[in-house]
Protein backbone atom coordinates (compact mmCIF):
# COMPACT_ATOMS: atom_id res chain seq x y z
CA UNK A 1 0.00 0.00 0.00
CA UNK A 2 1.13 3.45 -0.49
CA UNK A 3 2.84 5.28 2.06
CA UNK A 4 0.11 8.32 3.51
CA UNK A 5 1.16 11.27 3.16
CA UNK A 6 2.21 13.45 5.91
CA UNK A 7 0.49 16.92 6.28
CA UNK A 8 2.68 19.13 8.46
CA UNK A 9 1.04 22.46 10.78
CA UNK A 10 4.29 25.07 10.27
CA UNK A 11 3.83 27.65 13.28
CA UNK A 12 4.02 25.51 16.57
CA UNK A 13 5.12 22.32 14.84
CA UNK A 14 8.22 22.31 12.35
CA UNK A 15 8.49 26.22 13.60
CA UNK A 16 9.07 27.85 16.56
CA UNK A 17 7.84 31.08 15.34
CA UNK A 18 6.25 32.40 18.70
CA UNK A 19 8.83 34.99 18.96
CA UNK A 20 8.81 37.29 16.07
CA UNK A 21 4.77 36.71 15.53
CA UNK A 22 4.52 38.23 19.51
CA UNK A 23 7.36 40.58 18.22
CA UNK A 24 5.05 41.98 15.53
CA UNK A 25 1.58 41.63 17.46
CA UNK A 26 3.56 43.72 19.90
CA UNK A 27 4.65 46.42 17.06
CA UNK A 28 1.68 46.48 16.09
CA UNK A 29 0.13 47.54 19.75
CA UNK A 30 2.93 49.90 20.06
CA UNK A 31 1.47 51.73 17.48
CA UNK A 32 -1.66 52.08 18.91
CA UNK A 33 -0.25 52.99 22.15
CA UNK A 34 -1.06 50.20 24.03
CA UNK A 35 1.23 47.74 26.17
CA UNK A 36 2.72 44.77 24.52
CA UNK A 37 2.23 41.28 25.75
CA UNK A 38 5.10 39.06 27.05
CA UNK A 39 6.07 35.99 24.87
CA UNK A 40 4.76 33.41 27.48
CA UNK A 41 0.82 34.66 25.88
CA UNK A 42 1.91 32.90 22.53
CA UNK A 43 0.39 29.78 23.51
CA UNK A 44 -2.96 30.76 24.15
CA UNK A 45 -3.07 33.44 20.93
CA UNK A 46 -1.36 31.58 18.61
CA UNK A 47 -2.75 28.72 15.64
CA UNK A 48 -5.53 30.50 13.97
CA UNK A 49 -4.02 32.98 11.63
CA UNK A 50 -2.54 37.04 11.96
CA UNK A 51 -6.49 37.95 11.88
CA UNK A 52 -7.56 35.67 14.95
CA UNK A 53 -3.73 36.83 16.43
CA UNK A 54 -4.19 40.29 16.15
CA UNK A 55 -8.36 40.35 17.96
CA UNK A 56 -6.85 38.08 20.73
CA UNK A 57 -4.13 40.13 21.19
CA UNK A 58 -5.84 43.56 21.33
CA UNK A 59 -8.89 41.78 23.54
CA UNK A 60 -5.84 40.67 25.85
CA UNK A 61 -5.19 44.39 26.52
CA UNK A 62 -9.22 45.11 26.87
CA UNK A 63 -9.12 46.33 23.07
CA UNK A 64 -12.29 45.28 20.83
CA UNK A 65 -11.47 45.42 17.22
CA UNK A 66 -14.44 45.81 14.56
CA UNK A 67 -14.00 44.15 11.29
CA UNK A 68 -12.70 47.44 9.63
CA UNK A 69 -10.15 48.34 11.84
CA UNK A 70 -9.07 44.62 12.16
CA UNK A 71 -8.21 44.67 8.54
CA UNK A 72 -6.01 47.75 8.62
CA UNK A 73 -4.33 46.24 11.40
CA UNK A 74 -3.92 42.93 9.69
CA UNK A 75 -2.02 44.49 6.32
CA UNK A 76 0.04 46.59 9.15
CA UNK A 77 0.79 43.28 10.81
CA UNK A 78 1.70 41.16 7.46
CA UNK A 79 3.94 44.43 5.74
CA UNK A 80 5.68 44.22 8.93
CA UNK A 81 6.28 40.54 9.64
CA UNK A 82 6.74 39.54 6.34
CA UNK A 83 10.49 41.58 6.62
CA UNK A 84 10.41 39.77 10.35
CA UNK A 85 9.61 36.68 10.12
CA UNK A 86 12.71 34.11 10.64
CA UNK A 87 14.56 37.00 12.89
CA UNK A 88 13.91 34.25 15.75
CA UNK A 89 12.20 31.51 14.64
CA UNK A 90 14.50 28.21 14.87
CA UNK A 91 13.39 25.26 13.48
CA UNK A 92 12.45 22.62 16.53
CA UNK A 93 14.95 20.89 17.08
CA UNK A 94 15.12 17.28 15.47
CA UNK A 95 12.78 18.69 12.31
CA UNK A 96 15.74 17.80 9.38
CA UNK A 97 16.49 14.42 11.05
CA UNK A 98 13.03 13.38 11.14
CA UNK A 99 12.05 14.36 7.69
CA UNK A 100 15.26 12.44 6.20
CA UNK A 101 14.72 9.30 8.13
CA UNK A 102 10.75 9.37 6.66
CA UNK A 103 12.22 10.76 3.63
CA UNK A 104 14.48 7.98 3.15
CA UNK A 105 11.72 5.48 3.54
CA UNK A 106 9.72 6.93 0.75
CA UNK A 107 7.50 9.20 2.97
CA UNK A 108 6.21 12.59 1.10
CA UNK A 109 5.56 15.43 2.90
CA UNK A 110 3.14 18.67 2.84
CA UNK A 111 2.35 21.80 4.46
CA UNK A 112 -1.57 23.02 6.19
CA UNK A 113 -0.86 26.37 7.59
CA UNK A 114 -3.08 29.15 8.53
CA UNK A 115 -0.18 31.39 7.65
CA UNK A 116 -0.53 33.55 4.23
CA UNK A 117 1.38 30.97 1.69
CA UNK A 118 3.48 33.58 0.60
CA UNK A 119 4.64 33.99 4.35
CA UNK A 120 4.98 30.34 4.95
CA UNK A 121 6.59 29.75 2.04
CA UNK A 122 9.33 32.58 2.78
CA UNK A 123 9.86 30.96 6.23
CA UNK A 124 10.19 27.76 4.92
CA UNK A 125 12.84 28.95 2.38
CA UNK A 126 14.43 30.51 5.27
CA UNK A 127 15.12 27.46 6.78
CA UNK A 128 15.82 25.60 3.14
CA UNK A 129 13.83 22.67 4.00
CA UNK A 130 10.92 24.40 1.32
CA UNK A 131 11.90 21.62 -1.09
CA UNK A 132 11.17 19.23 0.96
CA UNK A 133 7.11 19.98 0.51
CA UNK A 134 5.15 18.58 -2.34
CA UNK A 135 2.81 21.51 -1.48
CA UNK A 136 2.56 24.76 0.81
CA UNK A 137 -0.77 25.48 1.28
CA UNK A 138 -1.80 28.69 3.76
CA UNK A 139 -4.93 30.23 4.88
CA UNK A 140 -5.48 31.75 1.02
CA UNK A 141 -4.07 28.71 -0.92
CA UNK A 142 -7.68 26.98 -0.85
CA UNK A 143 -11.02 29.58 -2.62
CA UNK A 144 -13.56 27.99 -2.59
CA UNK A 145 -17.09 30.18 -3.85
CA UNK A 146 -15.00 32.98 -3.91
CA UNK A 147 -14.04 32.77 -0.33
CA UNK A 148 -10.19 31.88 0.95
CA UNK A 149 -10.83 28.27 3.15
CA UNK A 150 -8.64 27.46 6.30
CA UNK A 151 -8.18 25.02 8.62
CA UNK A 152 -10.51 23.36 10.69
CA UNK A 153 -12.34 23.06 7.69
CA UNK A 154 -11.74 19.47 6.63
CA UNK A 155 -11.39 20.99 2.81
CA UNK A 156 -8.28 23.51 3.48
CA UNK A 157 -6.63 20.33 4.44
CA UNK A 158 -8.46 18.36 1.48
CA UNK A 159 -7.01 20.87 -0.58
CA UNK A 160 -3.27 20.83 0.05
CA UNK A 161 -3.34 16.36 0.14
CA UNK A 162 -4.11 17.10 -3.77
CA UNK A 163 -2.03 19.83 -4.30
CA UNK A 164 0.81 17.50 -3.13
CA UNK A 165 -0.39 14.94 -5.51
CA UNK A 166 -2.11 12.30 -2.76
CA UNK A 167 -4.84 10.68 -1.53
CA UNK A 168 -7.43 12.41 0.36
CA UNK A 169 -7.85 8.50 2.26
CA UNK A 170 -4.39 8.30 2.81
CA UNK A 171 -2.62 11.33 4.98
CA UNK A 172 -1.72 12.09 8.35
CA UNK A 173 -1.60 15.01 10.16
CA UNK A 174 0.61 16.49 12.33
CA UNK A 175 0.37 19.60 14.33
CA UNK A 176 0.43 21.27 18.13
CA UNK A 177 -3.12 22.69 18.29
CA UNK A 178 -6.89 21.73 19.17
CA UNK A 179 -7.54 23.51 15.07
CA UNK A 180 -4.84 20.65 13.97
CA UNK A 181 -6.61 17.96 15.43
CA UNK A 182 -9.97 19.23 14.92
CA UNK A 183 -9.09 19.30 11.00
CA UNK A 184 -8.15 16.06 10.68
CA UNK A 185 -10.85 14.48 12.87
CA UNK A 186 -13.05 16.49 10.28
CA UNK A 187 -11.23 14.89 7.39
CA UNK A 188 -11.65 11.65 8.90
CA UNK A 189 -7.99 11.56 9.08
CA UNK A 190 -5.40 10.32 11.91
CA UNK A 191 -3.55 13.27 13.74
CA UNK A 192 -0.34 13.04 15.68
CA UNK A 193 0.50 16.14 17.64
CA UNK A 194 3.34 17.66 19.25
CA UNK A 195 3.03 19.09 23.06
CA UNK A 196 5.58 21.86 22.59
CA UNK A 197 3.79 24.05 20.68
CA UNK A 198 0.79 26.70 20.64
CA UNK A 199 -1.83 25.54 22.52
CA UNK A 200 -3.78 26.92 25.99
CA UNK A 201 -5.15 23.45 26.44
CA UNK A 202 -2.40 20.04 26.95
CA UNK A 203 -3.16 18.43 23.04
CA UNK A 204 -3.78 15.25 24.85
CA UNK A 205 -7.14 16.98 26.03
CA UNK A 206 -8.43 16.86 22.33
CA UNK A 207 -7.61 13.49 21.78
CA UNK A 208 -5.07 13.05 18.88
CA UNK A 209 -4.39 9.81 17.59
CA UNK A 210 -0.36 10.19 19.44
CA UNK A 211 1.29 12.75 20.80
CA UNK A 212 5.39 13.27 21.07
CA UNK A 213 7.29 15.23 22.88
CA UNK A 214 10.23 15.83 20.28
CA UNK A 215 10.80 15.36 16.64
CA UNK A 216 13.20 12.14 17.35
CA UNK A 217 9.93 10.41 18.18
CA UNK A 218 7.63 11.00 15.21
CA UNK A 219 9.09 8.22 12.86
CA UNK A 220 7.76 5.83 15.30
CA UNK A 221 4.43 7.51 15.55
CA UNK A 222 3.93 7.45 12.27
CA UNK A 223 4.69 4.15 11.51
CA UNK A 224 2.53 3.09 14.90
CA UNK A 225 -0.29 5.78 13.16
CA UNK A 226 0.02 4.13 9.77
CA UNK A 227 -0.54 0.25 11.30
CA UNK A 228 -3.66 1.39 13.82
CA UNK A 229 -5.42 3.42 10.97
CA UNK A 230 -4.69 2.37 7.36
CA UNK A 231 -3.50 -1.87 7.71
CA UNK A 232 -7.11 -3.10 7.28
CA UNK A 233 -7.41 -1.05 4.12
CA UNK A 234 -6.74 -2.96 0.64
Amino acid sequence: MMKPLLVFDLDGTLVDSAPDLMGTLNYVLASCDIAPLPLESARSLLGAGARALLRRGFAAQGVALDDARLEQLFDQFISHYADHLADSSPLFPGVVAALDALQGEGYRFAVCTNKLEVLALKLLKAHDIHHRFAAICGQDSCVIAGKPVQKPDARALFHTIRAAGGDIANAIMIGDSRTDIDTAKAASLPVIAVDFGYTDRPVQDFSPDYVISHFNALQEAVHQTQLQKFTSIK
